[in-house]
């Protein structure tokens, strides 16, 4: 599949007050991950260290945290990992929690009715 990226909204803890990233859709990771000056900025906190095993085998520590995301007009508190700062990653799990699913070849988000029951 061909990596594309996507706008989404990163909330701050409230889901008051929004910044926009584009995020890479990225189907083999389970959380998304974020730039951590983006959610420190958003008044994220910590709710601390959690060990994360990434494609290469590499075993990495990294914050995490509870925030807002929304994509289009959906918005759902999400577990989010405090990334670097060129580090915006839509996960699977988001976004299974949004009921979509990737369209490759239009490099698109589309609606899947069958999570959604």
């Amino acid at each position: 599949m061909g990596a594309f990226t996507y706008p989404i909204d990163i909330g701050d803890p409230q889901g008051q007050r929004y910044e926009r990233v584009e995020a890479l859709v990225d189907t083999g990771a389970s959380y998304t991950t974020l730039p951590a000056s983006l959610l420190r900025r958003l008044g994220v906190q910590s709710m601390g260290r959690r060990r994360f095993r990434i494609a290469s085998g590499q075993v990495m520590e990294r914050e995490v945290g509870q925030t807002w995301i929304r994509i289009d007009s959906e918005a759902y508190v999400q577990l989010v990992v405090f990334g670097s700062e060129d580090q915006a990653l839509l996960s699977a799990f988001s976004l299974e929690g949004f009921g979509l699913a990737v369209d490759p070849l239009g490099k698109r988000l589309v609606q899947v009715e069958g999570l959604l029951m």
